[in-house]
């Protein structure tokens, strides 16, 4: 992408005005066209800490990463282990980290991704380019696990259907193309009437995060923000599905002392020292501006917390909303 053409960063507007003023040293857990990190640069950040798994990205940005020197230091990995780059380039703390989670419009546009059910391509879909694909996940993964996460990371109410008709499929011939697996879920429900998403929308997005882990990596991703921010720190992300912002508000509000009181299937546990002060305490959406630049914005929410200076700790996972597969992994080392 030429970098007189950059991709529109979600909600950076409101991001900024609520991370305000901007100083310091700031992690950018996304990286992705650079949006964020421009926008963070711009608005006062000393440096900025650019993380990405997708090797691909930091090719796109050699055109104009010099023009920031020293300001700019971009670093290939997972934003789950953002507190060890951290503890490398700024041992003193990080002033703010910025997450913007899901998939990037860079990657759905690129065919040869396999992300986008309406483009055809390999069935891939890793992140990272490297690793199990989607297609290593439908061709060998038993009837059942597909099932569980058709239903857990898309919410699919016809995930059994949908897994037994790929498990059949795959019988004659092994998927390799994202048109082979759509034409599989299509034959699986009805045609969508005007209005409502493609049918393989919610199957999509659930390979996508099993693939690449998405939920695992973001649970360690906000308890090493909590680790790596300052007193004072400021934490931004941005969620595009109800699934993940409910792992992000439940952590927010777990981390800060605002988490729900226990039930007798889930007793209240002992309130720890808060470590974030929501500011604000609500979500923040698109507003109209936002949504006539930027279409990709209308299910955005932007979550904002300040860090105390209580110590960094870590949350009951089970208390989340995380997907049953992601408690069922055992321990919660980072990947």
């Amino acid at each position: 992408m030429a970098s007189d053409a950059p991709h529109i960063p979600v909600l950076l507007r409101p991001l900024l005005e609520a991370v305000a003023p901007v100083s310091g040293t700031w992690l950018d857990g996304t990286f992705g066209a650079g949006g964020y990190s421009r926008g963070l640069l711009a608005a006062g950040a000393d440096r900025v800490i650019g993380v990405d798994r997708d090797p691909a990205v930091f090719e796109m940005a050699a055109d104009w990463r010099a023009d920031y020197g020293e300001r700019l230091i971009l670093v290939e990995g997972t934003f789950s282990e953002l507190d060890d780059y951290a503890a490398e380039i700024a041992p003193e703390g990080l002033d703010g980290v910025v997450l913007d989670l899901g998939v990037s419009s860079m990657q759905l546009d690129q065919a040869e991704r396999g992300f986008s059910f309406m483009k055809d391509g390999p069935l891939d879909m890793r992140m990272s380019q490297s690793g199990p694909s989607a297609a290593d996940l439908v061709n060998t993964a038993e009837e059942g696990e597909i099932a569980d996460i058709l239903y857990h990371y898309g919410e699919e109410r016809a995930s059994r259907r949908i897994a037994r008709a790929i498990c059949e499929a795959r019988r004659n011939a092994p998927f390799e193309t994202t048109r082979q697996l759509v034409a599989t879920i299509e034959r699986c429900l009805p045609r969508p009437k005007p209005g409502q998403s493609h049918p393989a929308t919610r199957s999509f997005q659930a390979l996508r995060i099993a693939v690449n882990d998405e939920f695992g990596q973001l649970i360690a991703g906000l308890e090493a923000a909590e680790r790596a921010l300052k007193p004072g720190g400021k934490l931004a992300v941005v969620t595009f599905h109800s699934l993940e912002d409910r792992v992000v508000k439940r952590f927010l509000q777990a981390r800060s002392g605002r988490a729900a009181s226990g039930s007798r299937h889930s007793p209240a546990q002992e309130a720890a020292q808060a470590a974030f002060e929501l500011t604000p305490r609500k979500g923040i959406g698109p507003d109209e501006q936002e949504l006539a630049e930027n279409p990709r914005a209308r299910s955005a929410i932007l979550r904002v917390a300040r860090r105390t200076e209580a110590p960094a700790g870590r949350p009951d996972r089970a208390g989340l909303g995380l997907p049953a597969p992601v408690l069922d992994q055992t321990s919660g080392a980072h990947r």
